[in-house]
């Protein structure tokens, strides 16, 4: 893993917890410079803490990603300390476990913020950084978004989250499009995850065991991994592993596609 990406600038939305910040250990152990981003300081802080002392190099952005003004100021910062920007990690996310009726408009409205508008800041604004400043970078730049195998297929309970996954998966393949028409050294692709062990995970199992009438979220859970061929719920490492191979040089001929890191369960 060492080395893959040296010299490479990683930001990284989401990363205060879970997938997120595993994947900005990750890349930072490849040897990228990592701008972890996200709403929880103390913990972003402290994954900045625990790279550096690792031997990376990394420092932590405060973003919401649905303003604006805080994704150029994020921006202008990782200019400002690194110089440029390689690689773009798309991965903060909400979920709703709901029936349709159930859900608000105020939750609809928030799921979607985060999980389109967020991205699509986050791709606009990016790109207008790495267009500039990619032609000398070895092998042009990377966006990876992080969508879920609700992305894919229609999810019980989750019909919000689908919707805005699926509009990840299509947002990601048109803007790979765009760059290659345009002349952007840039590939555009989405990582698409199953049930992963996080504590989201363990919060929408909860809802989830209420929806399915589960006796607890552990019988739940037991549930959901049966339903994977490979029999149990992803790992972190898994996604961030997935995510590294699209931000290095390996992936160099793959742009507007898709990457299931689902165990099987959308190939049944």
């Amino acid at each position: 893993m060492m080395n893959r990406i040296d010299g490479k600038v990683a930001l990284v939305t989401g990363a205060t917890r879970g997938i997120g910040s595993e994947i900005a250990r990750t890349l930072a152990r490849a040897g990228a410079s990592v701008v972890a981003t996200g709403r929880r300081e103390p913990l972003g802080e402290e994954l900045v803490a625990e790279i550096e002392a690792s031997g990376g190099t990394a420092m932590f952005q405060r973003l919401d990603v649905t303003d604006e003004a805080d994704w150029r100021r994020v921006l202008d910062a990782t200019l400002q300390r690194f110089g440029g920007l390689s690689v773009l990690v798309n991965n903060a996310g909400v979920i709703v476990v709901k029936t349709i009726e159930e859900t608000s408009l105020d939750e609809a409205n928030q799921l979607l913020a985060t999980n389109l508008t967020g991205v699509f800041l986050g791709t606009r604004h990016a790109l207008g950084v790495m267009k500039g400043c990619l032609p000398d970078a070895a092998g042009g730049g990377s966006i990876i978004n992080v969508s879920s195998i609700a992305g894919m297929i229609g999810m019980t309970y989750g019909a919000l989250y689908s919707m805005s996954k699926g509009g990840v998966r299509l947002f990601t393949k048109a803007t790979a499009v765009e760059c290659g028409a345009l002349g952007y050294p840039i590939r555009v692709n989405s990582v698409h995850p199953t049930f992963i062990d996080t504590d989201m995970e363990d919060e929408a199992m909860e809802g989830y065991a209420r929806l399915y009438a589960a006796p607890d979220a552990a019988t739940m859970r037991t549930r959901l991994a049966r339903l994977h061929p490979m029999g149990r719920f992803g790992t972190p490492d898994e996604v961030a592993k997935a995510v590294l191979y699209l931000a290095s040089e390996d992936s160099a001929f793959v742009t507007g596609t898709e990457l299931l890191v689902d165990g099987g369960f959308t190939a049944k």
